[in-house]
């Protein structure tokens, strides 16, 4: 680099918000391997059927794209809205609906609309890396509330405890959470809504399609919590990463507050298009869903066989402790052609639930690393019948 090119970007930095100099932007490798198991992608390509029935439905649309797109997408809504009834057996209407470009967009119109200077979000880690990134570039004050240090249980009496000490205005939960992979307590969820009183509780269930029989969704209380909000996206059970589609579930009178926040005609036509569609195809674009569950399933067993220590999990990725040195494991799975993720927890690692395919690879990869990278733990079954028993919240 030039001592110009230097210049610049110290006079860039200089002129940066000061909260933002040093930071990094939030990414995962994007490596070309064989086997790509760190983003929690579905493997699985979106069904010819359902290609052909967006292309159809875009060319209807195309001559149309010198007009702005319908800014409250109404179709769209009304999509969701079926999907969800469906799906969670809750009754909703469109107006409790907002969606954005990905989870990641309706997270942050939350936080503008809720948040910013002078008020307190709060999240338990580990859990989704981009809530703290949100909160934090979007000038609201993040706190880090924890755990359980071995188990990354999080209870309700913890969980009320660090809500009512840090007096938030906006609640983070993840149900199943990420990197954990595993369904929060229900009980969580209520002792949350009771402790702060003052706060937008949002329940992150961006991997509800893969939660164990019998794990409840945060949609059952939306109708005696106006200050409760699912969030929700179509890029994982969907395999729709590359449609950028996330939504959430509220009160109408919170989704209407959304509006003051979000950019003018927001969601493009094509957009709104390819996801009504797949949300038309719902039953063959999540056909793959249980397959993947059983790769899940079949990575907590195996790698439990193999001496390292999986989170049981309710979403398409599994967390396993138990290595000796994980960043040395990430570079020796690389270099046996799998990507997975390095959350930054120590001794531990995260993988995607891929076709048998893929999984087969990842875990052929680990038996072979197992003698020198794992460190045997006695450890409980990995992988019981079903989730823990949830109790209602209030």
């Amino acid at each position: 680099m030039s001592d110009g090119d230097g210049s610049a970007r110290s006079e860039v930095q200089r002129l940066l918000r000061a909260d933002l100099r040093g930071r990094t932007a939030y990414g995962a490798p994007q490596l070309d391997v064989a086997v790509r198991l760190n983003t929690n992608e579905n493997s699985y390509p979106v069904p010819q059927v359902v290609v052909d029935a967006i292309l159809a439905a875009l060319a209807d649309e195309m001559a149309g794209l010198n007009r702005y797109p319908d800014r409250e997408f109404t179709d769209l809504r009304k999509a969701l809205t079926t999907y969800l009834e469906k799906q969670s057996g809750v009754s909703l209407t469109p107006e409790q609906v907002w969606a954005g470009n990905g989870s990641n967009e309706v997270l942050s119109h939350i936080v503008q609309a809720f948040g910013g200077h002078g008020r307190v979000a709060l999240g338990f880690t580990p859990s989704y890396s981009m809530h703290p990134i949100i909160s934090e570039t979007l000038g609201t004050t993040w706190v880090d509330g924890m755990r359980g240090s071995e188990t990354f249980d999080l209870t309700a009496e913890s969980a009320a405890a660090q809500a009512r000490a840090h007096e938030p205005s906006i609640v983070f939960l993840c149900s199943p959470n990420n990197p954990t992979g595993t369904a929060l307590p229900f009980e969580v969820i209520g002792a949350v809504l009771e402790a702060a009183p003052d706060a937008i509780v949002v329940v992150d269930e961006a991997y509800a399609e893969f939660a164990r029989p019998g794990t409840r969704s945060a949609l059952t209380l939306l109708g005696d919590h106006p200050r409760l909000v699912v969030t929700r996206t179509m890029s994982k059970a969907f395999a729709f990463a590359g449609g950028r589609l996330g939504y959430l579930v509220a009160s109408a009178e919170l989704v209407d507050a959304l509006r003051l926040v979000r950019l003018p005609y927001h969601l493009s036509i094509p957009t709104q298009i390819i996801a009504r569609v797949a949300l038309e195809h719902a039953d063959v674009m999540l056909a793959t869903v249980e397959v993947i569950k059983q790769q899940r399933d079949r990575i907590v067993a195996e790698l439990a066989r193999l001496g390292a220590t999986p989170v049981a999990s309710d979403s398409n990725f599994v967390l396993f402790g138990g290595l000796a040195d994980e960043k040395a494991t990430w570079q020796a799975l690389l270099d046996a052609g799998v990507l997975v993720r390095d959350v930054g927890i120590p001794h531990h690692l995260r993988v995607t639930a891929g076709d048998p395919g893929e999984t087969t690879a990842f875990l052929e990869a680990m038996a072979r690393l197992a003698p020198t990278h794992v460190v045997p733990t006695p450890v409980a079954d990995p992988a019981p019948e079903g989730p823990a028993e949830q109790e209602s919240a209030s």
